[in-house]
């Protein structure tokens, strides 16, 4: 059995598609978020280098390294403010973090 495109899109489809569903159910942990998040870029990824491997050409892979690269970014700065959170809040509900004063 080939693998063709349309089993890649599909897998990246379904990823992209937890992502929004985990995104809206749950609310309220703000991990949960940042990992849904994080799983939305990695299905756009997927989609990236599957279009790029079956047209022969690397730009779509070149363009997930940057997009890697923005993730890390992203993810050590929203850890970072997370950790800030919990120590003046003592939690990570986002419900209750609703101002943003210093």
């Amino acid at each position: 059995m080939n693998l063709t495109l349309g089993h890649f899109l599909t897998v990246g489809a379904i990823l992209f598609a937890m992502s929004v569903i985990g995104i809206f159910l749950n609310r309220k942990n703000l991990i949960v978020l940042l990992m849904a998040i994080e799983l939305m870029l990695l299905a756009v990824n997927m989609n990236f280098v599957a279009f790029s491997h079956y047209l022969g050409d690397m730009h779509g892979q070149v363009f997930v390294f940057f997009i890697l690269a923005v993730a890390a970014a992203e993810s050590a700065i929203g850890l970072a403010i997370l950790v800030l959170l919990f120590r003046n809040k003592s939690s990570i509900n986002v419900e209750e973090l609703n101002t943003l004063k210093g």
